[in-house]
């Protein structure tokens, strides 16, 4: 009997084969079409929640469940770890109990103190990652929501009340999905505070499209400004350390280049210490400590470093000060437009030198 070959089928992200001219582009050129899809899937987004019943029926779902005692706890891994402390910040700000944890670090020690929450939102783009697939099945019975999107995946199944982040499918580093994904959390966490928030939506939404085109085109400026720094700190506050650990990760994993994030009061007191010629900081200076992120700025600068001062404000750049203007948005929005930065800044660097992360069109092994 001839012997028969076995081929499995692929697992494409988001269960859709890429058309072939994805299939052949490079990281580089992936990077780019991505970041540039943001605004028209945000859009959608933010109109879908606020149309669509299903999602509706969820986000009032989550508002009677955020009702019970205890803290609201916002749980992801990666990007999606950065979009929860969007979502825990806002929360925090109106007065309510909640914070952002690492998926994969409660699951190993929070777990026997998960009955203290009032409500556990899992963020996760694939909804297959390990950590996340044995918490929802840890947190079964407890109340539990999801933001996710694969609604084809373990997570989804597993879920009982579930927020689509409607990024399409992804096949390089966290662009849009990051973009939903906070925007989603945002939204929910409005939602719990009974805060209108179709109007602050539309803003960001606003912004962050007139935004992209220009900074992308000041890239090159930007890319030879920051040339020779021996790293890269970014820094934020508020929503703004979200954008901040989120451009690191967007950095280190498209370029290699090393980039690490810290929040505004960490930096100050300790690491400001190694600033030198050496040094490049991003800043992010917005909201309600605005005055202290151009602060932060003007110390880097007597100490010998150089800085991207991003602000929505108009400011002179010098050589050792690169401005980057983006209009105000209400808090915490700002955890999507200030990364636009970020992304502007690793194109050109893997335009210049290569990039380092090869496109994913299929889900590899989830493991811990």
């Amino acid at each position: 009997m001839e012997a028969q070959t076995l081929t499995a089928t692929p697992k494409w992200i988001g269960g859709v084969e890429p058309p072939p001219e994805l299939l052949g582009a490079s990281g580089t050129e992936i990077l780019e079409i991505e970041c540039r899809q943001q605004p028209d899937k945000l859009r959608e987004l933010i109109a879908a929640y606020g149309e669509d019943e299903a999602i509706r029926a969820e986000l009032r779902a989550l508002r009677g469940l955020a009702a019970n005692p205890g803290p609201v706890l916002l749980l992801g891994m990666g990007a999606s770890y950065c979009s929860a402390i969007a979502g825990a910040i806002h929360l925090q700000s109106h007065g309510r109990s909640a914070y952002a944890l690492d998926a994969g670090e409660w699951l190993h020690y929070g777990v026997p103190s998960w009955g203290e929450a009032a409500l556990s939102i899992l963020l996760t783009t694939s909804g297959e990652s390990a950590e996340l697939v044995e918490l929802m099945k840890a947190g079964a019975g407890r109340e539990l929501a999801l933001i996710c999107n694969n609604p084809g995946s373990t997570c989804w199944r597993l879920a009982g009340n579930r927020l689509p982040i409607l990024a399409g499918p992804e096949y390089g580093n966290a662009t849009k999905t990051y973009t939903n994904s906070t925007a989603a959390a945002v939204i929910a966490t409005a939602e719990m505070l009974g805060l209108p928030w179709q109007k602050d939506a539309e803003r960001a939404a606003e912004v962050f499209t007139e935004s992209l085109d220009r900074i992308f085109e000041g890239r090159a400026a930007l890319d030879a400004f920051c040339r020779g720094a021996a790293n890269i700190e970014v820094i934020g506050r508020g929503a703004g350390y979200s954008s901040a650990i989120m451009s690191a990760l967007t950095i280190r994993e498209m370029s290699g280049f090393r980039a690490a994030a810290h929040t505004g009061a960490g930096f100050r007191h300790g690491l400001i210490l190694d600033v030198d010629g050496s040094h490049v900081a991003m800043i992010f200076a917005f909201g309600r400590t605005a005055a202290l992120g151009v602060k932060l700025a003007q110390e880097c600068n007597r100490r010998g470093g150089k800085v991207v001062l991003v602000s929505s404000e108009d400011r002179e750049s010098t050589e050792a000060l690169f401005a980057v203007k983006i209009d105000a948005v209400p808090e915490p929005w700002e955890a999507i437009s200030s990364l636009l930065v970020a992304q502007a800044l690793t194109l050109a660097m893997v335009e210049r030198a290569g990039c380092r992360l090869p496109p994913r069109f299929q889900y590899g092994v989830m493991e811990q």
